[in-house]
């Protein structure tokens, strides 16, 4: 069940005019593409207000705040710059953000007329050089961040439950040996920091190119492999081919990030086939691509 809350462009202002007056005139519009874990809203021309959309994603405020001015100086592209914390109010339980605003568009809507290739070399860059920052101080993977970058086994129940209620049109044998070989291996080396959700929603394009990552809600320190996942669910085989050699991780950890990209598509397809057909097609694409690549490995 979506528990997610709807909030209103009126409460949003409302929730400005009363913290932080001095923004009180500006205008309030709502984000398009406004992702799942907040609600977001343009406010003027220069800002960003994203309010958690549910209480399992509250903690990310805080810990964006906190990590995200340290990042940036750091990275080859820009990432979103906190301005202020609010605080609950005019019925909203939660505690919320304001961020500048980046220019750039979605890559989501972009797909079908960009070059995947040149995506796929911008986001290994962006990875690689996110993966060379100092983590000794940053939060390790764990239930504030979804376990991005923690242990897949975690999953294991889910995934298996929905390969077997998708038995009328997902391959369970196939599905499980993808799944296993995932669990098989774990991350050897020092904990590295993983952005969480690098997803066509997170991904600011301009003139053709990554130009922005944004939304480091799920970040954390741990395996990279939970951040390939566009690799099967964005790219297609020639372009997940240039990505698989920028990247230059062993093939575990590649079959890790097979097993993170099968499981979100299992889970979405069970919960929205019927429901979202978008979605549903987005994720049995996914899964025809996971098990295309570890056919042909």
């Amino acid at each position: 069940m979506d528990d997610r809350i709807v909030i209103s462009r009126q409460q949003v202002r409302a929730l400005i005019a009363s913290q932080f007056p001095q923004w009180a005139g500006l205008d309030v519009r709502p984000v398009e593409l406004s992702g799942w874990d907040n609600r977001s809203f343009r406010l003027g021309d220069d800002m960003l207000v994203r309010l958690p959309s549910a209480g399992r994603y509250v903690a990310q405020v805080e810990k964006e705040h906190r990590l995200l001015p340290k990042l940036a100086p750091l990275l080859p592209l820009q990432i979103p710059k906190p301005l202020a914390i609010g605080e609950p109010g005019q019925d909203y339980p939660f505690p919320w953000s304001v961020y500048g605003w980046l220019e750039g568009e979605p890559l989501a809507r972009h797909l079908g007329h960009i070059d995947l290739a040149t995506i796929a070399v911008d986001v290994a860059a962006f990875l690689k050089s996110l993966q060379g920052i100092d983590a000794t101080d940053g939060p390790l993977a764990g239930e504030h961040n979804f376990h991005r970058g923690g242990s897949l086994a975690v999953y294991d129940g889910e995934a298996r439950a929905a390969t077997l209620r998708l038995a009328d049109e997902v391959d369970q044998r196939l599905a499980m040996e993808i799944w296993q070989l995932a669990l098989s291996s774990s991350w050897q080396g020092q904990g590295v920091w993983v952005h969480g959700d690098i997803a066509e929603g997170n991904l600011l394009v301009r003139d053709g190119r990554l130009s922005a990552v944004i939304d480091f809600g799920s970040s954390g320190v741990g395996d990279p492999s939970s951040d390939l996942i566009l690799a099967w669910n964005v790219l297609d085989a020639e372009s997940r081919n240039v990505f698989h050699l920028a990247m230059n991780l062993d093939n575990a950890t590649w079959q890790r990030g097979r097993g993170w990209a099968l499981w979100k598509a299992l889970i979405t397809l069970k919960a929205q086939r019927g429901r979202d057909e978008k979605l549903a097609e987005w994720s049995r694409r996914t899964i025809r691509e996971v098990m295309a690549d570890h056919l042909s490995a």
